[in-house]
């Protein structure tokens, strides 16, 4: 019982960078109500930005954690413009393809600019491991789920309590609806996919400093991660993209403990399908379905 609840703890630490990453996959389906295949490969770049900025200079996590920020936005800005803002109203096949492409593009561009593939990153924190009672807590998982938690509440805060978010909110529910209102949709659009790269390099960052490296195969787990999370919890829904990495970062820490490193990915796809023949719209999405609903009425 002792050894479940540890790989209850370690779960939920781990599924909260993953719910960071489904947080930013929802923040771009919800606004454009189109998927970013290349959302991954974006927070890459800025994922090896910060090990080069740390390999270069032997920068500490300030710098480290700025420049990841800083080339994860930068790339999101690229995929935005070339796939999304380029593609006009009613190219969601065209833009999803697109976005596909520039994956393969940026990383063939980090393989082309880092030749070793694996680069070095710094810790969050250093590492240690401290006892509660007879369950052990690693200081980077903490630190990594009171980070993730305080980016969950300001965004929490941001959707509900600025104008900002309420345009957002308001684009995601009717876009038609909210241009007829004034509200700048394009403007909102973009910005909204600035965010959610800012959220996705956070995310990147996270998950790099609990494993002090990053690889070119990295690109293709964050995006693998950050779709099953949110459809796990209910694609559009940000909270269900929290509850999502959550279950999925326990589901996979779960059948680590009990059947080996091979069995993450078995268990994570497995527990999709599941979901996907039980609860096709996800854990939240029906609440989501039913306010959705309820504005299509309304207007």
């Amino acid at each position: 019982m002792i050894a479940f609840l540890q790989s209850l703890i370690d779960g939920v630490t781990i599924g909260s960078a993953y719910a960071l990453l489904a947080l930013g996959f929802t923040l771009i389906f919800g606004v454009l109500r189109r998927l970013n295949l290349a959302y991954g490969s974006s927070i890459l770049v800025g994922a090896f930005a910060g090990a080069a900025v740390f390999a270069q200079w032997k920068a500490g996590g300030w710098a480290v954690a700025a420049a990841t920020l800083a080339a994860a936005v930068a790339a999101g800005v690229y995929v935005e413009r070339l796939c999304f803002w380029a593609m006009r109203k009613g190219a969601a096949i065209a833009s999803m393809v697109s976005s596909f492409a520039v994956w393969m593009q940026l990383e063939e561009f980090l393989a082309l600019l880092f030749p070793g593939r694996t680069l070095s990153f710094p810790p969050l924190v250093e590492r240690s491991v401290f006892e509660l009672g007879p369950f052990q807590f690693r200081t980077e998982y903490v630190a990594m789920l009171a980070i993730a938690a305080a980016l969950v509440a300001a965004l929490e805060w941001t959707m509900r309590a600025t104008r900002f978010g309420l345009a957002v909110r308001a684009v995601t529910e009717h876009p038609e609806a909210a241009r007829a209102m004034g509200v700048p949709v394009a403007r909102i659009a973009f910005w909204a996919f600035v965010l959610a790269s800012a959220i996705g390099g956070a995310a990147a960052y996270l998950m790099a400093s609990a494993e002090e490296q990053v690889t070119l195969h990295s690109g293709m787990q964050l995006t693998f991660t950050g779709l099953i999370a949110m459809m796990i919890g209910g694609i559009g829904s940000p909270r269900g993209a929290v509850v999502g990495g959550l279950v999925l970062g326990v589901v996979e820490t779960l059948a680590q403990a009990h059947f080996g490193a091979a069995a993450r990915e078995i268990a994570a796809f497995g527990l999709l399908f599941l979901l996907l023949v039980l609860r096709p719209g996800g854990l939240l999405a029906q609440d989501f379905a039913v306010r959705e609903a309820a504005a299509l009425r309304r207007v």
